[in-house]
């Protein structure tokens, strides 16, 4: 650990980010932006700034009917599926948001190898055919070969297989993929550099600018899809959101064959903190972020999340999103039964896979357990 160098890479997006949130005042923007945004085929930047204003949250019915249409155009009825699985809750970073915070005095754990396998074995038995693997933060506590053989595992169970972890070097990147990761997830939590040092008190996360450019490094790794998101509620989301989709965008318009994808999570309570609640992030501010996300970037898929109440998901999933989660345990070994260590944060939407197809089939909606073909 004490070798280890965080990798720079030669990268403009972050200057092209950082630019237009600076820049991005909401209160400039009118009714009759957020209207020529809705009546253009093609998105500008300007576009999606009017789309995530406050003047828009009076068109949210527009937004909504336009983004369902265009979800419909590229997605069809298809609703995508898939778990996550928790290897391990030790972190060596203090994020004040987090349960896994280093210090935080909860149960911690780690699966070893027949553990993950037994995971996944439970989690197979429902269908389903992705899976996303997280731990906390740290090569120490779960290192790049540990995940790598998570992976490998999984590729014995699943079809598509994704990671959120801490974020890796290039060649750490290659190290997984070629064990059979297929995507990177890398959540900036929040586009403010100042604001992300205040919440980001000690560790590897705290390094704003190498977590940026995770995703690009994954993709440089050769991974299939990289996804994007911030935790809508740290600070001023319209500004998170629009520098979500921007780091995006810049990212698709380098790598134009990778699968892109964005999650729109909001805080969530967690073990020890009483305090943390979505700031200022209504259920319609919410809707409203994900429809100029969909407005804006046609093609990506978009999840949502389990925080959210399951009648809030059941609507979304028909007005934009593509993609969800099911069956979702946040602790570390409960898909069998057997509890281990702490949840990281708390869900609201505890459905089974069972129950989640039930409700799609019942919507008139197409499951899809996986769209690739390895």
């Amino acid at each position: 650990m004490q070798n280890f160098r965080m990798q720079k890479i030669k990268s403009d997006i972050l200057t092209k980010v950082l630019t237009q949130i600076e820049v991005y005042d909401e209160k400039e923007y009118s009714k009759n932006d957020v209207l020529k945004a809705l009546n253009s085929e093609y998105l500008s930047i300007e576009n999606l700034k009017a789309l995530l204003s406050s003047a828009a949250e009076d068109l949210i019915e527009d937004l909504a009917f336009k983004a369902s249409k265009i979800k419909q155009k590229y997605f069809g009825n298809n609703v995508s599926l898939f778990t996550p699985l928790y290897l391990s809750n030790f972190c060596n970073s203090k994020c004040v948001y987090c349960g896994f915070q280093k210090g935080n005095k909860i149960a911690r754990a780690k699966l070893d190898e027949n553990e993950i396998r037994e995971e996944m074995q439970a989690i197979s038995k429902t269908g389903l055919q992705e899976i996303l693997m997280l731990t906390g933060e740290g090569r120490e506590f779960a290192s790049a070969e540990y995940i790598a053989k998570a992976c490998e595992i999984a590729r014995e169970y699943f079809k598509v297989v994704g990671v959120e972890i801490y974020a890796m070097n290039i060649d750490e990147y290659e190290l997984l993929h070629e064990k059979g990761c297929d995507y990177v997830t890398v959540f900036q939590e929040t586009y403010n550099p100042i604001k992300y040092s205040k919440i980001h008190l000690a560790g590897e996360k705290s390094v704003f600018d190498y977590r940026f450019n995770a995703q690009e490094r994954a993709l440089r790794a050769g991974m299939r899809g990289v996804a994007f998101g911030a935790l809508l509620g740290i600070d001023d989301f319209r500004k998170d959101a629009l520098a979500t989709a921007l780091h995006a965008y810049f990212l698709q318009q380098l790598y134009p064959s990778a699968e892109i994808s964005i999650s729109i999570p909001r805080l969530r309570p967690i073990i020890n903190n009483a305090k943390i609640h979505p700031k200022d992030v209504s259920e319609k501010r919410l809707l409203q972020v994900l429809c100029a996300y969909r407005l804006f970037l046609p093609f990506a898929h978009i999840t949502i999340s389990s925080r959210e109440r399951q009648g809030f998901r059941d609507e979304v999933i028909k007005l934009g999103a593509s993609k969800m989660s099911a069956g979702v345990s946040v602790g570390i070994g409960e898909h069998k039964g057997e509890k281990k260590g702490d949840e990281q944060f708390e869900i609201s939407d505890d459905r089974s896979v069972k129950e989640i197809l039930t409700m799609l089939e019942n919507s008139g909606l197409q499951v899809v357990m996986s769209d690739y073909v390895g």
